[in-house]
């Protein structure tokens, strides 16, 4: 199943498939964001917004705008 990573549960994982904004395309591939790497959703703080996602053996912290923009591939 193909979703956005925004839209993941917190335990949930998937591998990134690609991104759907050009902006932000560089930092997130900067910060480990590449395509083909196991993503998986640790915490969403309590309003929502940021959330908490484990990415190529580290934490990353990223808002829910910039989460929108990674397609996640997930195993149902």
């Amino acid at each position: 199943m193909i979703v956005r990573l925004s839209e993941l549960k917190p335990g949930q994982e998937g591998i990134i498939k690609e991104f759907n904004n050009n902006e932000i395309f560089l930092k997130l591939m900067e910060m480990g964001c590449v395509p083909g790497e196991k993503i998986i959703l640790e915490q969403v703080a309590p309003l929502g917004d940021p959330i908490s996602v484990n990415v190529s053996g580290y934490h990353l912290s990223l808002r829910l705008n910039e989460a929108e923009h990674i397609i996640v591939e997930i195993k149902s």
